[in-house]
């Protein structure tokens, strides 16, 4: 149904749609980092009955996972037909923008003692101040041994922060641009504020390093090798009077990684392999081992590949991505009635009218875009309709405003069908961004309509 309102269309779905929010809004307060994204997927997964893939053999209904780095995973349903004849793949990723702690981050000034950070991902730095934070990450120590580190989310934890400036001194401040008037440097973590002896230099920051040895068993030595991530310190909640929208840290683009992968759990085993691969680093550029541009998924595919049997299975694994069909899963900017001048009304997303498709992404000329085949969407359209699913076509605002992009192009590079879809999202890149309940229901139920065809 195009362009058609959820809660309108689909009202005898209420509860479903209420009942699977809370599910999400759990998974989500648990999972603000790809570290615990990809710990709890597992965990999911695991209890749905798939196996971590280890090169045994494969048979029709096998439902294996491989992990890349704790930081990337790719899920399978295996089909009864060989998985070179092509599979349907969900993909979206799950790093969100954020602020990360460098790695000799902590310094005392002015008798408080702070963390030193890098923005990651493309963040408004003022959003960032004056407000509850929490600390998630892992420290790597020499001996191979991991200490995982959680500050600010419990109820009886500390909370930290980055300060701004009172409006009372702020004439300068705020005379400046918004881009301007915060810069990256002052957004340092203030972390404590008692010395630990009388006369001693540095005496607040070796305070704190004795409450990181004491409850972390760690020196500062050992924040080198450490991957430490800022995010807000706040639970999913309820948005609006009717709770018919969800507030929280992520959406972008953990809602379509949930959904995805919520619906490869759902889903039945078909002809084709199934597929749902969660990547990091797409707010920067889909990079690294772990980005959606390393070869973790090409060579995942050829592992299973040659568990069927095969002896060339990186030549069958790029038959089997020439013949395979993709939903490129990340968020669309919601029309938001505060700012409509950004948006082209003929050719935006709308809250709780379903998932969004986007032929294409990208910004300008449609720089750094997929661009869905006309025939794909055909078939996509059809999917929909044959599943009574609401679905919303949109581009990222008009023409000259902006844009972004998304990891579809880069698999359609290995000549796939890929179009991307996924939910409206309002406040996007914010650290606390709202998405409709009957949309987040929607994607979910379109996911497993798409896993049929």
């Amino acid at each position: 149904m195009y362009k058609k309102n959820v809660w309108l269309e689909q009202s005898q779905s209420k509860e479903k749609i209420f009942k699977y929010a809370e599910g999400y809004k759990d998974f989500l307060t648990r999972s603000k980092t790809e570290r615990l994204f990809v710990k709890n997927s597992v965990a999911l997964l695991e209890q749905n009955g798939f196996k971590e893939f280890k090169g045994q053999k494969l048979n029709p209904g096998d439902r294996v996972y491989l992990v890349n780095r704790k930081k990337c995973l790719a899920a399978f349903v295996i089909g009864s037909n060989p998985i070179q004849d092509g599979m349907l793949i969900l993909g979206a990723h799950i790093d969100s923008p954020r602020l990360d702690i460098k790695q000799n981050p902590l310094y005392e000034k002015d008798e408080f003692a702070l963390l030193d950070t890098h923005y990651y991902g493309g963040i408004k730095k003022y959003q960032w101040t004056a407000r509850a934070l929490a600390i998630h990450g892992v420290c790597c120590l020499k001996d191979g041994s991991e200490v995982d580190i959680h500050i600010g989310d419990e109820e009886n934890d500390p909370i930290l922060g980055v300060g701004d400036l009172l409006i009372h001194l702020a004439k300068e401040q705020m005379g400046k641009t918004l881009g301007q008037a915060i810069v990256g440097e002052n957004l340092d973590l203030t972390v404590g504020n008692i010395p630990l002896n009388k006369d001693e230099k540095d005496a607040v920051k070796k305070n704190v390093l004795n409450i990181l040895k004491d409850k972390y068993h760690i020196e500062e030595e050992d924040l080198l090798s450490a991957e430490l991530e800022v995010v807000p310190a706040m639970k999913t909640r309820d948005y609006g009077l009717d709770r018919s929208m969800i507030a929280g840290y992520g959406h972008d683009d953990k809602v379509c990684s949930y959904t995805s992968l919520t619906a490869l759990i759902d889903a039945k085993a078909q002809k084709r392999t199934l597929c749902c691969i969660l990547t990091d680093k797409e707010e920067v550029g889909s990079i690294g081992a772990t980005g959606a541009q390393s070869v973790f998924f090409e060579n995942a595919v050829a592992q299973l590949i040659k568990a069927q049997g095969e002896s060339d299975a990186m030549y069958l694994t790029r038959i089997c991505f020439n013949n395979s069909k993709m939903l490129s899963s990340d968020v669309s900017a919601g029309f938001d009635p505060l700012y409509p001048e950004v948006n082209d009304p003929k050719n935006t997303c709308h809250l709780s009218y379903g998932i969004v498709f986007n032929k294409y992404t990208g910004s300008g000329g449609k720089s750094g875009s997929n661009d869905a085949s006309a025939e794909f969407i055909a078939e996509v359209r059809k999917a929909m309709d044959d599943n009574n699913i609401c679905y919303q076509t949109a581009e990222l605002g008009k023409v000259d405003a902006g844009g972004g992009g998304t990891i579809a192009y880069i698999l359609g590079n290995y000549n796939m069908d890929v179009i991307d879809a996924g939910v409206g999202v309002l406040n996007m890149h914010a650290p606390m961004e709202i998405v409709s309940k009957a949309d987040v229901y929607e994607a979910y139920l379109a996911y497993l309509a798409f896993l049929k065809i």
